[in-house]
Order: structure tokens, then C-alpha cells, then sequence
């Protein structure tokens, strides 16, 4: 069983910086991949990032490639997503999970076995 809980969101203006960070409970966390998803209102949750449980691999939606970047300290359980240049459509709850086993399914919502409350971030024009 793993326990996440995001921060760091905010409001910034556009073309701004956050930090977002989710904290995982669990002696097991190194072994998990994760994962950043998004859901602004009225929309479905779309996949942001995802990263191996080594760090070796990481993989990020069109939308914020060259923006953000995920990375991961496995002595802390803890996984960051860093987003700069920040867009008035990257307005949404940010959402941490974790994957049991990495697959094909990375990049959608149903590869993910445990999911964190989420973190508002509001992106001002």
C-alpha cells in the first residue's frame, strides 16, 4: 500500500515557475514508477509525465515537453514535477500515482495503482 500527498501548487502568472512535489509513504517506493496527471474542469484527467522507479526513463505528454520535467529522489519517497513557462491551459488539479509495473499503459490514468489527493495550480494570463 502506498499513500501519496501532492504540494506546491499555486497561483502563478503566466510564463511563471512552480514545483510541484508528491510525498509517498511506503518502504517500497523506489520500486514504483511514477506518474503526473492533470484534470482542469469539465475535462478527463490527461497524462503529464511518468518516470521509472531507477530514473532511467521518463516520458512526458506533447502538450509539456521542454517545460516540465520530472525527476525523483528514492531517499526522500518523494517525486517532483518542475514546470516553467507556465500557460494559462496548464490550469488544472495536478495529480501524483504510482505504478506497481510500468507498461505500455503509462500514459493513461488505468496504468496507475495509487493515486494522491491532487494539487490546485492556477496559471494566470
Amino acid at each position: 500500500q502506498v499513500q501519496l500527498v501532492e504540494s506546491g501548487g499555486g497561483l502563478v502568472q503566466a510564463g511563471g515557475s512552480l514545483r510541484l512535489s508528491c510525498a509517498a509513504s511506503g518502504r517500497t517506493f523506489s520500486s514504483y514508477a511514477m506518474g503526473w496527471f492533470r484534470q482542469a474542469p469539465g475535462k478527463e484527467r490527461e497524462f503529464v509525465a511518468a518516470i521509472t522507479w531507477s530514473a532511467g526513463s521518463t516520458h512526458y505528454a506533447d502538450s509539456v515537453k521542454g517545460r516540465f520535467t520530472i525527476s525523483r529522489d528514492n531517499a526522500k519517497n518523494t517525486v517532483y514535477l518542475q514546470m516553467n513557462s507556465l500557460k494559462p491551459e496548464d490550469t488544472a488539479v495536478y495529480y501524483c500515482a504510482a505504478a506497481i509495473k510500468y507498461g505500455s499503459d503509462y500514459a493513461t490514468p488505468w496504468g496507475y495503482d495509487y493515486w494522491g489527493r491532487g494539487t490546485q495550480v492556477t496559471v494566470s494570463s
